[in-house]
């Protein structure tokens, strides 16, 4: 700009020198210095306009300048365009940012020096009932207000996380932890660490829970050694003492077997889908073996209408029905009656064992498939069961996209019926291509 602007000048002067020494020095003057009052109105009119774009920097609207000026304006122009396109850059990175962090399973928070909410994703605002729009500037203490997490907040002390119950979520429990980093801010992480927390709890349950039921027959084992150790017993005395020992260690085997069972489900993959099962002469060892079990005391009927096979493993379905069969049979009285049914269609098939026996109130029924959960415990020992029979019913069902339903009534009885879906159902006549038969 300094350079044109001098070499206008110059010519001004020259043109002014010219006319003076035609016209005068009056003359040269004049025309001197109405060439410079011009230069200097149109530097003016210039500035105004940049002045005036500066106040208010609209993106593409610079001004166009003339002479000196054109370079000035089209440097600006240049510039604008610049920022423009950084600007854009920095808006889709925030943007991604954004989606990044709603896309977190994780709840994020991100807090100033002061504690107050910058933004948080989708998952925090369901945390901790807030909305990222309405709660912005709010200090997170005066929406989370749980004892606990103030007093975290306040401690300064981030290297561990707290948990909290989520303010809204009916058992929902929240590992939350604050990290502090750049220029005083933080973040607030929460994550949902339910499930965990009852894994944890079903891990020390079943520990508890086996070490409880290997503790009697091990202690009447015991018991038993020590006193044939100690005492001289005549022989009709000790074979009473080991056959009661031979009891428990037969229920101890049946506590091992059946955990080992669980675990071999847990850890497998799914049953083959074209293993033939045949329903019939299942269901009819089935009656044997729950007479058998009965011994007599209680009337077994089977009502089942021919027509349809399972496909699945033949193993594990003899193993469910079998389960449901022999825990009617232990809990109901003697004289009573135990009723093994089975209908199927193509839609799909149940198997039912109804008892007449003492039934189950109702908030015991959504706890009875965890291991070794009995609502009388002592009449579960009288009868023989190890209390994991409804937890590998349910897992063999689970393996066949089957369901366990269960209705009883105190005094009325129970009704524990296995479901099958349509795709599990064939036709006793049909077998598939390549198809392993069970019949």
């Amino acid at each position: 700009m300094l350079p044109r602007t001098a070499i206008t000048v110059s010519l001004v002067a020259i043109i002014a020198l010219v006319i003076g020494l035609i016209f005068g020095a009056a003359a040269g003057w004049a025309s001197f210095s109405g060439a410079v009052l011009l230069l200097l109105l149109q530097h003016v009119r210039h500035v105004d306009l940049l002045v005036r774009w500066l106040r208010r920097p609209t993106p593409g609207e610079v001004p166009e300048g003339r002479g000196a000026w054109d370079q000035v304006f089209a440097l600006l122009y240049r510039f604008e365009r610049v920022q423009a396109k950084q600007h854009q850059q920095l808006a889709k990175t925030l943007a991604r940012f954004r989606q990044a962090g709603r896309a977190h399973p994780d709840g994020v928070v991100i807090l100033d020096a002061d504690n107050r909410i910058e933004w948080c994703n989708d998952t925090a605002e369901a945390h901790f009932d807030l909305g990222a729009g309405t709660d912005a500037g709010q200090p997170v203490t005066n929406l989370v207000r749980q004892p606990e997490f103030v007093a975290y907040v306040e401690s300064g002390d981030f290297a561990r996380p707290v948990e909290l119950r989520a303010p809204r979520g009916a058992g929902v429990i929240l590992s939350v932890q604050i990290i502090p980093y750049g220029d005083a801010q933080k973040l607030l992480l929460s994550r949902d660490v339910t499930r965990l927390e009852k894994l944890e709890t079903m891990r020390r349950d079943f520990v508890a829970n086996v070490s409880h039921e290997l503790r009697t027959p091990l202690t009447v084992l015991s018991g038993f050694l020590e006193t044939i150790k100690e005492l001289k017993l005549d022989p009709k005395r000790s074979r009473d003492y080991l056959d009661l020992m031979a009891e428990q260690s037969t229920r101890m085997q049946r506590i091992v077997d059946d955990l080992l069972t669980l675990s071999t489900l847990e850890s497998a993959s799914g049953p083959m889908f074209d293993e033939r099962v045949g329903v019939a002469p299942l269901l009819d060892r089935l009656r044997a073996e729950a007479a058998a079990l009965s011994g007599g005391k209680h009337k077994i009927v089977l009502d089942a209408e021919p027509g349809f096979d399972l496909l699945g493993s033949e193993s594990e379905i003899a193993s469910a029905f079998g389960n449901l069969a022999s825990n009617a049979i232990r809990y109901t009285p003697a004289g009573g009656e135990v009723r093994l049914t089975w209908r199927a269609t193509k839609n799909g098939a149940e198997f039912a064992v109804e008892d007449t026996g003492p039934g189950i109130a109702a908030e015991h029924i959504p706890r009875l498939t965890e291991r070794f959960y009995r609502v009388d415990r002592g009449r579960s020992r009288e009868t023989g069961g190890t209390g994991l029979g409804l937890a590998i019913v349910k897992h063999i069902l689970s393996r066949h996209q089957a369901t366990l339903d269960i209705a009883s009534e105190p005094g009325k009885g129970s009704r524990f019926a296995a479901r099958f879906s349509g795709r599990r159902v064939v036709p006793v006549a049909t077998i598939p291509e390549g198809a392993v038969s069970k019949s």
